[in-house]
């Protein structure tokens, strides 16, 4: 995704400059899936797109995880979805 999807979509939402970047809103995701949800820093950076920076170069190491990846962005959005219901159930009750 590019950076100015991330812009478009978070000034539809009414988030200014100010308020969040793209490259911010990159940042925060990557730190809540390390931190809250605990995966590997490899499997952070190839999901942003980031080279990863391996022992034996990236001449020799290809590898992509993308089961493990697809796995990681399910918890993500388990995640998400888990926060979402609960701000709903504030705002209601």
């Amino acid at each position: 995704m590019s950076n100015y999807a991330l812009l478009s979509t978070q000034r539809r939402m009414g988030i200014t400059g100010d308020e969040m970047t793209g490259h911010g809103f990159r940042a925060t995701t990557r730190t809540i899936r390390s931190e809250a949800l605990g995966f590997r820093h490899d499997l952070l950076e190839h999901q942003q797109a980031h080279s990863v920076r391996s022992p034996l170069g990236r001449a020799y190491d290809r590898t992509s995880f993308l089961d493990e990846r697809r796995d990681m962005m399910q918890v993500w959005v388990n995640y998400l979805d888990t926060i979402k219901a609960k701000a709903t159930s504030e705002f209601l009750a």
